[in-house]
């Protein structure tokens, strides 16, 4: 054995090339819908008419160049043209053309039909979140990347869903058709989920239609496709696909969480507490622009941390986060988050990164804005 080390070597390369090739693929997913498998047969249909289309115009140029090659006499014939050839190769590539034709349209008719569904998803961009909606469920929330800035910026290794996470998903119930109404509150983005063959644009002021019906339990991930700003690469999508029983189990959780959220409003609040909540509203929603120590990124995210809006008067600190500042980034958070939240954000603001102003915004206060707003 030892007189033919190449054979070893021969085998020891099979071997390699054997576990890349069935680790590398180049071809498309069926995916877990109807819509892509539609997509994913169509797909191979038009693969294979095409692998033919090239078999036979290659074949016929090879085999037209080696048999009729100058070298055994060959003389080219001199014709003008010829009308059976002109027909022929107008009618075989119409008939190829309708061939293709006939599924992609009826592929394209299913994936536009999003009528009759059994639930009705708003799905709205934002720079950087997505924002679900259960409509007529009194159910909403907002979906925030959720890798650990430690692996952003390189401090611990990377998982394997880096930048592919986050820290609510969006749910959905196994086998039931759900339509989903995308948009968004600022830029262009896009929402996609490759395994469901759904991508659409959320586009400010307008609402793209479509739907799915995943055919089994899992988890299924996505990005937004639309460069939409400096944190395009970190608003990720993540779907989880349970049981219908599962589902409702979810469900009657999530809105039981709405109701005591609204109880919260009401609920007499220590400074300690605000701080405590808002200091993960703030390392959820505000981190990205004006960064964990209140830094900024100056000058188009200026700094809190002992900013004239922070260790001012809290109606102005609150208003600013409440509406936004027009003509810049920063986006108005009144309808992103609650008002817990807003009230906890505020007051974490206002008393961290040494700001110690020791005083804080209410739930009560920004309702009474709310209010006011709406009168």
């Amino acid at each position: 054995m030892m007189r033919h080390p190449h054979v070893w070597m021969g085998l020891l390369l099979w071997s390699l090339f054997g576990q890349a090739q069935a680790a590398w693929t180049v071809n498309m997913a069926p995916g877990a819908t109807e819509v892509s498998h539609a997509v994913f047969d169509l797909h191979m249909t038009i693969f294979w008419i095409c692998v033919i289309i090239g078999i036979v115009v290659f074949g016929a140029m090879f085999w037209s160049m080696v048999i009729h090659r100058r070298s055994t006499g060959q003389k080219a014939a001199h014709f003008h043209e010829h009308t059976w050839v002109e027909i022929l190769w107008t009618v075989v590539p119409f008939l190829i053309l309708v061939a293709m034709a006939i599924p992609a349209t009826k592929t394209l008719i299913d994936i536009y039909d999003a009528s009759d569904s059994d639930i009705d998803i708003q799905v709205t961009g934002y720079q950087w979140k997505w924002h679900y909606k259960y409509l007529g469920q009194d159910v909403e929330f907002f979906s925030n990347l959720a890798t650990p800035a430690e692996q952003i910026h390189n401090k611990s290794p990377k998982d394997e869903h880096y930048l592919l996470e986050v820290d609510q998903p969006l749910v959905l119930p196994v086998g039931a058709k759900v339509r989903f109404l995308v948009t968004a509150a600022d830029v262009i983005h896009s929402w996609w989920v490759p395994a469901f063959a759904v991508k659409r644009d959320a586009i400010p002021g307008f609402v793209n239609e479509a739907w799915t019906r995943v055919e089994k339990p899992g988890i299924y991930r996505g990005q937004c496709t639309e460069l939409c700003g400096k944190d395009h690469g970190f608003m990720p999508v993540v779907v989880e696909v349970k049981s219908k029983a599962d589902y409702d189990t979810w469900l009657g959780e999530r809105k039981a969480e709405a109701a005591k959220l609204k109880e919260l409003t009401s609920k007499e609040w220590t400074l300690e507490e605000l701080v405590a909540r808002g200091d993960k509203v703030y390392h959820t929603t505000c981190v990205a622009c004006h960064q964990a120590e209140g830094q900024g990124l100056p000058p188009m995210f200026p700094a809190l941390k002992g900013s004239k809006i922070a260790t001012g008067p809290k109606e102005a600190h609150l208003g600013i986060v409440f509406h936004g500042k027009p003509g810049t980034a920063m986006a108005a958070f009144g309808k992103q988050l609650s008002e817990v939240d807003i009230a906890a954000v505020v007051t974490y603001e206002r008393n961290a990164w040494g700001n110690n102003k020791g005083d804080m915004v209410t739930p009560k206060d920004v309702l009474a804005l709310k209010q006011a707003e709406a009168q």
